[in-house]
């Protein structure tokens, strides 16, 4: 099954499945089973734009289904330990590679690299491995994988609905997948690159906040 088959598969269950499909893909995204979060939460946007389901509920969907694969993968990893991982994960390709990366991360930043892995791609999948390795709170764990995943699936969701918004009809949402996967415009036949100053102004608002929240936590801590 090649990428297409995979995001057309995927697009049909968010489609016909509406919000459990919504849960379930993003449940799956945030544990062992990754994939790219844009292939669910894009079209959950533009069918909110079309009415078929309610964006803010969507949204709130969404990142219950992704702490939901957090704390799988951080039970897995409190209760069964570094070596179980290492011995299974190499069946879904996490390598021991992967997971000094995320251990790392996680020394460097502590416990709010929990948020901030959340909206970093490969490392939103696996950062909830150290956490549970390490024993981290849970309320804590809960709280900054839920905003982390929160603000990253708005994006998304957001993204999907304005393309309704700008583009109508036309939209072939597979495409549009496609290209925020492989980050191409040249291989989308409709221009987007119009609407990116709106995309851009939105992702940087978001990385100032994010910047804010992480020097008051790193003063707090010293």
């Amino acid at each position: 099954m090649n990428l297409s088959e995979i995001i057309d598969f995927i697009v049909k269950i968010v489609g016909n499945l509406g919000y459990f499909g919504i849960f379930l893909m993003m449940f799956l995204e945030s544990s062992f089973f990754p994939f790219p979060s844009e292939i669910a939460m894009i079209p959950a946007g533009y069918l909110a734009y079309k009415g078929e389901i309610n964006i803010y509920i969507a949204i709130i969907i969404g990142t219950l289904g992704s702490v939901a694969g957090a704390f799988f993968n951080y039970y897995i990893a409190l209760k069964l330990g570094r070596r179980f991982i290492l011995q299974y994960g190499r069946y879904l390709f996490f390598t021991e590679s992967s997971m000094k990366k995320m251990e790392s991360f996680f020394k460097k930043h502590g416990e709010i690299s929990t948020f901030l892995g959340r909206l970093i791609p490969g490392v939103r999948q696996y950062i909830s491995l150290p956490a549970g390795i390490a024993k981290m709170n849970l309320y804590k764990f809960c709280l900054y994988t839920a905003i982390g995943a929160g603000i990253w699936i708005m994006i998304l969701t957001f993204f999907g609905y304005y393309l309704g918004v700008w583009l109508g009809n036309e939209i072939n949402i597979k495409e549009i997948i496609q290209t925020f996967n492989t980050s191409s415009l040249n291989s989308v036949e409709i221009n987007i690159k119009s609407y990116l100053h709106y995309i851009i102004l939105t992702m940087l608002g978001i990385v100032i906040f994010i910047a804010l929240i992480y020097i008051l936590y790193r003063k707090k801590r010293k």
